[in-house]
């Protein structure tokens, strides 16, 4: 039964109901419904199935994308060993000096 598979799907992957709905079905009640008695046609059933094992196969390059990425504390820019560009006070200025430079050097 496909509830059973999601079911153990979700505890895997610690997915609440509503996510896993929207993302693999595009309906957030999918799993409820499915809950109370619903049964998906065959052709809902195999992209679901094939939903949950594609997403198994991108779970671990996901992971460690996020993992890469590491922001300054105080910073709207990833880390790059430059100190922090944006203060308190000082931010509408220091935003169009960064966004002015930024367009200087796109060109």
């Amino acid at each position: 039964m496909l509830i059973r598979v999601i079911e153990k799907f979700l505890r895997d992957h610690d997915m609440p109901a509503t996510k896993f709905g929207r993302l693999a079905a595009h309906d957030p009640r999918f799993v409820l419904d499915l809950r109370m008695g619903r049964t998906p046609r065959a052709a809902t059933e195999a992209r679901t199935r094939q939903w949950m094992s594609d997403y198994v196969g991108t779970a671990t390059s996901a992971e460690e994308a996020v993992t890469e990425f590491k922001a300054i504390p105080g910073s709207f820019r990833p880390g790059d060993g430059l100190a922090p560009t944006y203060r308190a006070g000082t931010f509408g200025m220091k935003l169009a000096q960064n966004l002015s430079q930024d367009i200087v050097h796109a060109y």
